[in-house]
C-alpha cells in the first residue's frame, strides 16, 4: 500500500505562481483578517475596512496607507519566495497562495482608498444595484401582467 504523495509539484508551484499574476486573480479573494508582518500581528482586514469607511483621509492617514502599503510589499514577496523555493504540501501551498492573493487585493484596495477611486467604484455598484433592481421589478410586473395575476 503507497501513501499518496501530498507534496506541491513543480507544475502545481507553476500553475500557482501563474494565477498570482494574472488579470484579476483578486476576484473574490478576500482580505486577510489577520497578517503576520515583521513579526507583529496586523488586523489588516479590519485596517482596511476602516480606512474605506472614513468620510475622508488625512495626511497622516496617506502616510499610514503608503507604509502599509510597503510592508504588504515586502510580506507578499516572502511569501511569493517561499511559494516559489519551499517544499510545500499542497495544503500549505494552497494557504500561501490565499494569503499572497489576499495581501495583494489588500495593496490594490489600498491604493484605491488612497487615490479615491474605491468612492466612485462604490458609487458606480450602488448605482449599478439600483438600476437591476428596477429592471427586475419592471421584469415581475410584466410577468404578473402577462399571466394574468395582475388585472
Amino acid at each position: 500500500m503507497s501513501v499518496k504523495d501530498d507534496t506541491l509539484s513543480e507544475w502545481e508551484r507553476k500553475q500557482l505562481l501563474a494565477a498570482l499574476h494574472a488579470r484579476l486573480f483578486w476576484v473574490g479573494e478576500e482580505i486577510p483578517y489577520s497578517v503576520e508582518i515583521k513579526g507583529n500581528k496586523c488586523k489588516l482586514h479590519e485596517l482596511v475596512w476602516q480606512l474605506i469607511n472614513k468620510e475622508t483621509l488625512t495626511d497622516e492617514d496617506r502616510k499610514h496607507i503608503d507604509k502599509y502599503i510597503s510592508y504588504l510589499r515586502e510580506k507578499e514577496q516572502e511569501d511569493e519566495t517561499k511559494l516559489k523555493t519551499e517544499k510545500l504540501t499542497k495544503k500549505e501551498a494552497k494557504a500561501l497562495f490565499n494569503e499572497t492573493s489576499g495581501i495583494l487585493r489588500a495593496i490594490m484596495d489600498l491604493r484605491e482608498i488612497e487615490d479615491g477611486t474605491v468612492r466612485e467604484k462604490e458609487k458606480e455598484f450602488h448605482d449599478l444595484f439600483s438600476r437591476e433592481r428596477v429592471a427586475e421589478a419592471r421584469r415581475w410586473l410584466r410577468f404578473l401582467h402577462d399571466s394574468g395575476s395582475l388585472e
